[in-house]
């Protein structure tokens, strides 16, 4: 009698010349490679269906943009497509450059509003109103640099002038704008927020509560993505990430008062200090603009959709006399921006948030006893995007600086 075994293991020329030994291992990999084709395909199922929702999510979330190709290009930057979002709008900005010469739109250089309130005797101490800024371009236009109150009043006194200019002597089409801030009569605060720092809960974030909308006079954008702040943030008691020696920061103090310096010289922690926003090197120093600042050097400035290097830019400087100074526009290089806080009268000053959808400034003026809110709201620049409610709401992540009406005085 024959082996069963080497029954078994006889070829079988009906199949191919296989024994039985042979078959069954055939189909034992067959059902492995079936399993696992089966498990990569849920799992390429999930990652597609987890894709989808979170752009879905992006795509629906104001916090990322105002437009959906904002809101698809920080998508695609959370999740390490920032070299493709760069490579792609360097190629848009390539054949789209700032227009050369021109005029700006009727209205974009505002006129002059004289301030009709006389400031009593018993008036809160406060700093003297501005000397008007030199235009750049030539020949000038009317109101160009010259200041208007803006916002409510404190104790009867303008607490904030803006003005509007163009930013440089070539590219006239283009209008940038500055508001001037009295440090004696506001008091400067903080909000932080889950995308910029991240992390939380914090004392002071979006929505501004109807508290706080009793004084608030003034709202405006902080800086980087903290990836690209090359610096640390600091406040509610707490270090969110490192304060970098030397980096340009915002310091806020616990009166509300608030300047800027570089961390480690000019200013540093100390017991009275309540928060800390770092954002780069000092854009502007001495009262002028750093040595060896580069129009093309986006290296150091940040990379602006896609390296582009007149784009929406935004900086806050401080003067000699201790008021803040923001600089705000489109179609501004670095230099541009450092000469437009030197010339509004900055000893130091920094870059803050840069883009279209992140460069904003909203100026309240409710009537007297209201409080402040979208409806009393205007943009510092009606270019810029956004709305002045977009502090109120909930779903903004961002960090910001407010300015409220500071009484008592403090000083």
């Amino acid at each position: 009698m024959r082996s069963t075994a080497l029954l078994e293991d006889r070829p079988d020329e009906t199949d191919g010349g296989l024994t039985r030994v042979d078959r069954q291992r055939h189909r034992q990999r067959h059902f492995r490679r079936r399993r696992l084709m089966s498990g990569g395909a849920l799992i390429l199922a999930v990652v597609l269906l987890w894709t989808g929702v979170s752009l879905i999510g992006a795509l629906t979330n104001p916090a990322l943009g105002s437009s959906a190709g904002a809101r698809l290009a920080e998508w695609v930057r959370q999740h390490g497509g920032a070299s493709i979002v760069n490579t792609i709008e360097n190629e848009w900005y390539s054949h789209h450059p700032p227009r050369v010469g021109g005029t700006p739109p009727a209205g974009a250089i505002r006129k002059v509003t004289p301030t009709t309130t006389l400031v009593a005797p018993a008036a809160p101490s406060h700093l003297a109103t501005p000397a008007p800024i030199i235009p750049i371009a030539s020949p000038a236009i009317a109101g160009e640099g010259q200041w208007s109150p803006s916002g409510r009043l404190v104790g009867g006194v303008p607490a904030i002038y803006t003005t509007t200019l163009r930013p440089d002597a070539i590219h006239t089409s283009y209008v940038a704008a500055v508001a001037w801030m009295d440090t004696k009569l506001l008091k400067a605060t903080l909000y932080s927020g889950s995308q910029i720092p991240g992390g939380g809960p914090f004392v002071h974030t979006a929505p501004i509560t109807p508290s706080a909308a009793t004084s608030l006079i003034a709202a405006f954008n902080a800086g980087f993505l903290m990836s690209d702040a090359q610096g640390g943030y600091y406040t509610d008691g707490r270090t969110e990430l490192p304060l970098r020696t030397g980096a340009a920061s915002l310091v806020i103090y616990a009166n509300g008062d608030a300047t800027v310096g570089q961390w480690g010289r000019d200013v540093s922690m100390t017991p009275d200090v309540v928060s800390v926003r770092q954002n780069l090197n000092l854009l502007v120093d001495g009262g002028q603009a750093v040595p060896g600042l580069n129009a093309t050097d986006t290296t150091q400035w940040g990379a602006t959709l896609g390296n582009a290097v007149y784009v929406w830019r935004s900086g806050i400087g401080v003067t000699a006399d201790g008021a803040l100074v923001y600089v705000a526009g489109p179609g501004l290089n670095i230099t541009d921006l450092a000469n437009l806080l030197v010339r509004a009268g900055a000893v130091r000053a920094m870059e803050l948030d840069i883009n279209t959808d992140w460069v904003n400034y909203s100026i309240y003026k409710p009537a007297v006893g209201a409080s402040a809110g979208p409806a009393n709201g205007s943009e510092l620049l009606a270019a810029m995007t956004g709305t002045p409610g977009r502090y109120f709401e909930s779903w903004w992540a961002r960090d910001f600086i407010t300015l409220s009406a500071d009484t008592p005085v403090k000083r």
